[in-house]
């Protein structure tokens, strides 16, 4: 992600941030209270957004970019059971499609099982597993981490 990307974002009583090496527990047990895949996630989580309770770092969501080229999979979004529907995944996605736009991806795409229903606000559309851009297939989720029944989403930011 670019500097630009990498500034906090505040709200009442959460911000966002970019993650690092340091958040990696906590995002992977997130993802896994989730049921999300952590197959693929990086030690290192420099395409990942946190959003963490303002002066606690308790981590109350994520979402994650895996780029390929132009292209780039919209991977990992998880929210605290106990803070969904709070504005936290709405602003974590956001946040991470303007700051994919800004770095030059031109394609996002993103599998899903539960969400299909909620990425549509932010213009996602469903396509087929063929019309995923074929750099994307390396990705762990498409190479089995993700079921086949998942909706497969597209989105030109």
């Amino acid at each position: 992600m670019t500097k630009q990307s990498a500034a906090v974002e505040s709200h009442a009583s959460w911000s966002i941030r970019t993650a690092s090496e340091k958040d990696a527990d906590a995002v992977r047990m997130l993802l896994r209270d989730a049921a999300l895949p952590t197959a693929g996630v990086p030690d290192d989580l420099a395409n990942f957004l946190v959003a963490e309770r303002d002066g606690q770092g308790t981590l109350l969501g994520t979402v994650g970019l895996e780029r390929y080229g132009d292209a780039a999979l919209l991977r990992s979004a998880a929210v605290r059971a106990s803070e969904r529907g709070t504005g936290i995944g709405e602003a974590l996605v956001k946040r991470l499609i303007e700051s994919s736009r800004a770095d030059g991806v031109r394609t996002l795409v993103l599998l899903t099982t539960t969400a299909d229903a909620w990425f549509p606000r932010f213009g996602f559309v469903r396509i087929t597993r063929a019309e995923v851009p074929q750099a994307l297939h390396a990705s762990a989720e498409f190479q089995g981490a993700c079921p086949d029944s998942a909706v497969v989403m597209w989105l030109e930011p």
